[in-house]
C-alpha cells in the first residue's frame, strides 16, 4: 500500500500554522487510574473544535486551482473542517449529513458559510449524495477516511505525541472511519514499532471492528449514541482506511454508553474539559478495565462539538434519550 510516515511528514508542513500544535497534557485522576503516566492530546482546542481540521486543510489546500468546489458526506466535525478549509480557499463547499447527526453541529457548519443538505438516516446515504454531487456538479468529495491527504493530516498527531514523550507506550485512539486511527498508528510505528495502538469505539454500530472481524468491510446497522461522532459506515469500497486499520492496530476495544457517559464525567470534573463522548472513549476503556497499561499511555480528545443541553443532563446525572436510546444518569461520585 502506497502511504507511509513521508506522506505525513508532507501534511505537517501543509498545516503549519492553521491546525497543528495542540497541547498535550497530563492527567493527575487517570494517571492514578491507569498506574502510569496518562496524557491528553487536546484536538477539542483546534479552532473549529476538533481534530478534522487537520486533514481537511491538508486534502483541500492541496487540490488544484481548478477545482472549482468540494464535497464531503460527515457526521459534523470532517463537514465542519471542509467547510472551514474552504472557506479559507474560497472554494464552495457541500457537507452531506444524516438525520442522524445533532443540530448543534449542523449549526456549527452552515456558520461557516457551506451548504448543508440533510440526506437519509445513515451516513452510507449521506456518502452516496455526495458521490452523486461529484458527478453531477463536478465537485471533488473529501472522504472523512477514506482519503490518503485526510489520513496524512490526521496522522500528524502521532508525530507530535511521540516527539512531545518518545516514551509513550501506548496511544488509545477513537476508532471510526478509520482516517484518525490509520494515520496515527502509522506514524506512532514508522517511529516506535514497539508501541501498542488501540482502536477504541462504542459497542453499537462500529462499523471498523466489525470489518475487521470480517475481514472485509462490512455495511452495519446505524445507532444513536453519545459518541456520534464515531458512528457511520466505513464503505464497502473503502481502499486505505480499512486495510491500515486492520495491518497496524493492535487491538480494537468496544465501550458501552454509560462508560462513556462516565468518562465524560470525570474528564469535566476531574480535568474540567468539555468533551464529546467519541473523544473520551480512551479514557472510558482505562476506567472500565477494558484496557490496561504497563507505560506511559496517550489518548486524544479529538472534538467539542456537542449539543451543551445534553452534556449539562450529564453532568448532572440525569437520564439521557439520544434517538431510541436511553442512557441512565449517575450523579459523578455518587
Amino acid at each position: 500500500m502506497d502511504f507511509a510516515l513521508s506522506d505525513i511528514l508532507a501534511a505537517r508542513r501543509v498545516i503549519r500554522g492553521v491546525a497543528d500544535a495542540t497541547p498535550f497534557v497530563p492527567s493527575p485522576f487517570m494517571t492514578k487510574a491507569a498506574g502510569h503516566d496518562f496524557l491528553l492530546k487536546l484536538e477539542n482546542m483546534q479552532p473549529i473544535g476538533a481534530f478534522k481540521l487537520r486533514g481537511a486543510v491538508n486534502a483541500v489546500m492541496t487540490l488544484p486551482d481548478t477545482v472549482g468546489g468540494v464535497t464531503c458526506c460527515s457526521t459534523g466535525n470532517h463537514g465542519r473542517g471542509v467547510a472551514y478549509a474552504a472557506a479559507r480557499r474560497g472554494m464552495k463547499a457541500v457537507i452531506c449529513m444524516s438525520k442522524l447527526v445533532p443540530e448543534a453541529k449542523v449549526n456549527g457548519i452552515r456558520a461557516l458559510g457551506a451548504d448543508v443538505r440533510i440526506i437519509g438516516t445513515t451516513q452510507d446515504e449521506a456518502m452516496h449524495e455526495s458521490q452523486r454531487l461529484c458527478e453531477a456538479e463536478g465537485l471533488v468529495e473529501i472522504s472523512p477516511f477514506d482519503d490518503a491527504k485526510v489520513i496524512a493530516g490526521q496522522g500528524t498527531i502521532g508525530l507530535e505525541m511521540l516527539e512531545a514523550r518518545p516514551d509513550l507506550a501506548t496511544l488509545l485512539v477513537p476508532l471510526s472511519g478509520g482516517g484518525l486511527a490509520a494515520g496515527v498508528a502509522v506514524a506512532a510505528k514508522a517511529i516506535n514499532p514497539k508501541i501498542r495502538v488501540i482502536g477504541i469505539t462504542m459497542e453499537r454500530g462500529a462499523a471498523m471492528y466489525e470489518s475487521i472481524r470480517a475481514g472485509h468491510p462490512v455495511e452495519v446497522p446505524e445507532y444513536a449514541s453519545l459518541a456520534d461522532s464515531l458512528g457511520g459506515g466505513i464503505g464497502l469500497q473503502n481502499r486505505l482506511s480499512f486495510p491500515l486499520c486492520r495491518d497496524h492496530l493492535d487491538e480494537v476495544v468496544l465501550v458501552t454508553e454509560e462508560e462513556i457517559r462516565h468518562a465524560m464525567q470525570v474528564l469535566y470534573y476531574e480535568d474540567r474539559i468539555v468533551a464529546e463522548g467519541g473523544s473520551v472513549v480512551g479514557l472510558a476503556a482505562v476506567l472500565s478495565g477494558n484496557v490496561t497499561v504497563d507505560g506511559p499511555v496517550g489518548t486524544i480528545v479529538t472534538g467539542r462539538n456537542l449539543d451543551m443541553q445534553v452534556f449539562n443532563r450529564i453532568m448532572a446525572g440525569e437520564d439521557v434519550r439520544i434517538g431510541d436510546l436511553e442512557v441512565k444518569g449517575r450523579r459523578y461520585g455518587a
